[in-house]
C-alpha cells in the first residue's frame, strides 16, 4: 500500500470569499458553497486551503502552486492546471473532466471517487500519486513520469499511456476495455490474467483456447 503525505490542515481556518483575494498567496482559509466566473489570475500560491462545493468556470491559474490543499466536492472541469505544482493535495468527490495537468509536477497527490474523464497528464511527473475509484476514461498519459503510483478500481477504458513506462504499476483492480500502450511501456507492468488476454488480442495475437 503506497503511504501518502496528506495535506496539513489546521482546525481553525479562515472563511473568505474568492472575490477577497487581493494577494498572489492565500493562507489557511477555506472557500465554500461558491462559484467562480471569468477569473484570471497570474501566479498564485494556496497554502493550507479547503475549497468545498466551489464550481470554477473559466477561470484561468498560470503558474500555480498548491501546498497542503483539499478539494471536496469541487466541479473544477477544463481547468487549466499546466506546468502548475501539486504538493499534498486531495481531490475528494470531485469532478475535473477535460483537466489539463500537463507539464504539471504532482507529489502526494490524492484523487479519491471523482471524475477525471479527457484529462490530459502529458508529460507531468507524478510521484506519490494515489487514483482511487476515479474514472479516467480516454484520460492522456503521454510521455508521463510515473513513481510510486497507485491505482485502485479504476475505469481506464481508452487511456493512452504511449511512451509512459508502466513497469510496477498495478492495473490488476482496474477495468478497461482498451488503452493505448506499446509493448515497451507495458513490460513489468501487473495485470490481470484476462487482461493479459485483452493486450494479445490488441496486439495481434489468436488466443488459442
Amino acid at each position: 500500500m503506497l503511504k501518502l503525505q496528506h495535506p496539513k490542515i489546521p482546525g481553525d481556518l479562515t472563511a473568505i470569499h474568492f472575490s477577497e483575494i487581493e494577494d498572489t498567496y492565500v493562507y489557511q482559509s477555506v472557500i465554500s458553497d461558491c462559484t467562480i466566473m471569468e477569473e484570471d489570475f497570474g501566479r498564485l500560491r494556496f497554502d493550507q486551503v479547503v475549497f468545498k462545493n466551489v464550481t470554477f468556470i473559466d477561470v484561468s491559474i498560470e503558474n500555480l502552486e498548491l501546498v497542503d490543499v483539499i478539494f471536496e466536492k469541487c466541479d473544477l472541469s477544463n481547468m487549466d492546471f499546466t506546468r502548475g505544482s501539486f504538493h499534498r493535495v486531495e481531490f475528494l468527490e470531485s469532478k475535473l473532466i477535460g483537466v489539463s495537468f500537463s507539464e504539471a509536477s504532482l507529489g502526494n497527490v490524492l484523487f479519491s471517487d471523482s471524475i477525471l474523464n479527457l484529462c490530459s497528464f502529458s508529460y507531468a511527473k507524478l510521484n506519490q500519486v494515489r487514483l482511487d475509484t476515479c474514472s479516467l476514461r480516454h484520460a492522456d498519459f503521454y510521455e508521463t513520469k510515473l513513481s510510486k503510483i497507485d491505482l485502485k478500481t479504476c475505469d481506464l477504458h481508452e487511456a493512452t499511456f504511449a511512451h509512459t513506462p508502466l513497469k510496477g504499476v498495478d492495473l490488476s483492480t482496474s477495468h478497461f476495455e482498451r488503452i493505448t500502450a506499446t509493448i515497451d511501456d507495458l513490460a513489468g507492468c501487473e495485470v490481470t490474467s484476462e487482461q493479459a488476454i485483452g493486450f494479445a488480442r490488441l496486439m495481434g495475437l489468436i488466443i488459442k483456447e
